[in-house]
């Protein structure tokens, strides 16, 4: 039943940026058919029950990749997070991280507070508790393999040691990454990064694995010496190679960002654009080419995701309250004053208005020319 779930998901993920009525509709006729197989197997379940003699269950139970039904962390895990997470904690990239070696990133405590709170788009599982919550907990603490490459043993080689990396790599950093090294949904091309291709000892490269950069959402993790070793082998590996075929490239380095002219961008930034309405080069983006550079530095100006929205709450008594936006529904508007206090009213009882800056941007689409936005880059990354 959960393979048959797990595929509808995977469908309807396929067509959830589809915006049309046949998306709309595959994802519907993957619901269904996923619904109608989960009946029948649970319909035919108790038979199916009956028929099975010991052997064969003996013989499911030394299938590769299954657990022992005694073993109540799996038994949890399987019920609780394999849906989301893979049957073997492989992940379903790329919405769905895989839990493989989560015991380098994270404590056993904040497992189980992560597995009993939840977080982001994660469920909490409140009911775990007691034994099986510490079950499952040593259960995602061990491996799931007998290999021992990487694992602080005998080093046999440089080959060895880029496949324990390589190993390590795509069971704790590919999810954000990419297989490859690459860039995936999260993370930078590690072949282009500029701490990479400077750091000729390896350890700036190792002090980011240990140390994270919790700015950038990026965990620390708690890798012995010879596996930090062994991932900077295969980032190496992973370097060279990309270095040998340029046109396989699939980063925008900055380079290929930085074509427009500073002093067009700057009028524009003050004239056309409207752009210093809203923002000044000395107050909110000062700085800005610091912490930005190349894409993401050009995304965040053509379509800044994280900007908060302003609303203005008007009191019966005609009293206005401002802040940012905390919550909106039919029923609650809800919003943060400059101390961080939260206030929230019922929508019938008050008047509001939104204000999102982020709208702005987004009007500004249909306005830019080719042109526009090369200059306009170029002039925000002299704001340093």
């Amino acid at each position: 039943m959960r393979n048959v779930a797990r595929r509808s998901i995977k469908i309807i993920q396929g067509v959830s940026d589809l915006k049309t009525v046949k998306g709309i509709r595959i994802a519907l006729i993957a619901v269904a058919v996923a619904s109608a197989s989960i009946a029948v197997q649970f319909v035919q379940s108790p038979i199916h029950a009956a028929q099975q003699s010991p052997a064969a269950d003996a013989q499911a139970a030394l299938q590769p990749g299954t657990h022992a039904p005694e073993d109540p962390g799996a038994k949890s895990y399987s019920k609780n997070c394999a849906i989301c997470h893979g049957d073997e904690r492989e992940g379903i990239l790329p919405s769905f991280p895989p839990l493989i070696g989560i015991s380098h990133q994270m404590t056993d405590d904040k497992i189980a507070a992560l597995s009993h709170n939840g977080k982001g788009r994660m469920p909490g599982f409140p009911n775990l508790q007691d034994g099986e919550l510490s079950a499952l907990v040593h259960y995602l603490a061990i491996s799931p393999t007998a290999k021992s490459a990487g694992t602080g043993g005998k080093d046999e080689g440089p080959s060895s040691t880029v496949s324990a990396g390589a190993e390590l790599f795509h069971q704790n950093c590919a999810f954000c990454h990419g297989r490859d090294t690459m860039g995936g949904e999260s993370g930078p091309d590690l072949t282009q990064s500029k701490l990479v291709l400077s750091d000729k000892t390896g350890e700036k490269i190792a002090a980011v694995v240990r140390e994270g950069r919790p700015d950038n959402k990026m965990p620390a993790f708690n890798f012995s010496s010879q596996e930090v070793r062994s991932l900077i082998a295969f980032i190496r590996e992973r370097e060279a190679t990309a270095a040998a075929h340029p046109g396989g490239r699939r980063g925008v380095a900055v380079a290929d960002l930085q074509t427009g002219n500073a002093e067009a961008g700057k009028q524009y930034f003050d004239g056309a654009g409207g752009c210093a309405k809203c923002h000044s080069p000395h107050g909110d983006l000062a700085g800005l080419a610091n912490r930005y550079q190349g894409l993401q530095l050009e995304e965040r100006m053509l379509y800044p995701r994280d900007a908060k929205s302003k609303v203005t709450v008007i009191l019966p008594a005609g009293q206005k309250v401002s802040g940012t936006l905390a919550y909106l529904d039919e029923f609650t508007v809800a919003l943060r004053d400059s101390s961080g206090k939260y206030t929230s009213w019922a929508t019938n009882r008050v008047r509001y208005a939104v204000e999102e800056p982020v709208n702005a941007h987004v009007q500004q689409f249909s306005r830019y020319t080719d042109d526009d936005i090369h200059n306009l880059m170029a002039y925000l990354q002299t704001l340093r």
